[in-house]
């Protein structure tokens, strides 16, 4: 299966900034299931972009824009080879968890293992583990099927409800969120109560007609991906209740939210950002033509038309240096 993914990001400030210092993780990942054909990242305004992969080989894309300006725009497009992907089975045999012990020790997990900045227990979960009873039983694989589906029917997916940086307890507390939170609370509970090693898992889901996800297309997705003995990493989809097949793109792996955000900087200046987000995934059956461009939908090429264009008078003027530019999945 082939899919092309085009993912927009407009920050407008309300005053002209003297310099903006970006990051960005958008390319997709390619290893395992997945090979990433093509990636093309255009920013506006023009500057040199530059490239390293990081200890877990996320791609990381990074520029400088020194002089003023009064947005940025980032646009991402890619073309993504993604391989069938083997039945993962409901459970494993009774000796699975002495299996992933030994595994552990002959092992070097302990990054996904220990608490991280967004993923670090406390008194809220340690009660939706018992509610969820999220005890080591029956065999890794069971456990972790059962949570995935727990957590989709405890919490309700509210855009919006949480903000980029929030605590667990603000989704746990209210009983809802976006994909970044369910996937925060999963690999808590699973690190803490489980001792198993999980990961985040930022990227796309590719949205069918005869899906029925709660996620919205028009945005990224994160899901979390387990340590399973004799399956290796198992993707599971807690807003979705999914596990995580040929219809997910993996753009970034980590710990949590904060090593793989889609966009991470500062600018300088006495303004305040305005962020507007816009993904795009499009599915293909056949082989694409790599030496051809990929063909953008009408509405699309306004869409970046319009992002480019010069913005509408100031905003507000507020009295800060600096800003934090990130986007919540």
């Amino acid at each position: 299966m082939y899919y092309s993914v085009r993912h927009l990001t407009k920050f407008l400030y309300s005053d002209p900034v003297s310099e903006s210092i970006m990051e960005t993780r958008m390319h997709p990942r390619s290893d395992a299931n997945q090979r990433c054909l093509n990636y093309q990242l255009s920013v506006t305004p023009r500057c040199r972009v530059f490239s390293y992969r990081d200890h877990l080989a996320n791609h990381v894309h990074h520029f400088d824009i020194p002089g003023q300006h009064t947005q940025l725009v980032i646009v991402a497009e890619s073309l993504v080879e993604i391989a069938p992907i083997p039945q993962v089975p409901a459970f494993l045999a009774p000796d699975a968890w002495k299996e992933l012990d030994f595994l552990i020790e002959q092992g070097d997990y302990w990054e996904m293992l220990f608490p991280s900045e967004f993923a670090m227990p406390t008194p809220a979960l340690d009660e939706l583990a018992e509610n969820l009873e999220v005890t080591r039983r029956d065999d890794p694989l069971q456990v972790l099927h059962e949570l995935n589906e727990r957590l989709y029917k405890y919490f309700d997916y509210k855009p919006k409800s949480t903000k980029v940086d929030s605590p667990i307890d603000v989704a746990i507390n209210h009983r809802m969120g976006v994909c970044q939170d369910f996937a925060h609370i999963m690999i808590t509970l699973v690190r803490s109560k489980l001792r198993i090693p999980c990961r985040y898992v930022s990227g796309y889901l590719f949205h069918g007609n005869e899906d029925h996800d709660r996620s919205v297309a028009s945005a990224t997705h994160a899901w979390i991906e387990a340590l399973v003995p004799q399956l290796g990493w198992v993707g599971f989809d807690p807003t979705n209740w999914l596990i995580a097949g040929d219809r997910h793109i993996r753009t970034a792996i980590g710990r949590d939210y904060a090593d793989v955000p889609p966009t991470h900087g500062i600018f300088r200046g006495l303004a305040n950002s305005e962020l507007t987000v816009a993904v795009r995934v499009t599915q293909s059956e056949g082989t694409p033509l790599l030496d051809q461009e990929l063909p953008v939908p009408e509405d699309w090429s306004i869409l970046v038309e319009r992002a480019q264009q010069p913005p509408s008078p100031p905003l507000v003027n507020l009295t800060q240096l600096q800003q934090a530019q990130q986007q919540q999945q």
